[in-house]
């Protein structure tokens, strides 16, 4: 019996998962759980705990990251 590799694509894009703000990236096992994200023109940006907790009053009043 042949044995294919199972394709995860949610590994290699959490690879590239990179903090909007700062640029820290995510561990190789994914995007951690305490990273937040928010959906800006249709784009998902990432922010790690440190921006998230800087920022959360801002994040909580829904302002686009531009004007943090």
């Amino acid at each position: 019996m042949d044995q294919q590799q199972t394709h995860h694509p949610g590994q290699s894009e959490a690879a590239r998962i990179k903090c909007f703000r700062c640029g820290r990236a995510a561990h190789s096992e994914g995007t951690p759980l305490t990273w937040t994200y928010s959906m800006e023109n249709g784009e998902r940006r990432y922010f790690c705990d440190n921006c998230s907790r800087a920022n959360i009053r801002a994040i909580e009043g829904r302002l686009d990251s531009a004007s943090w």
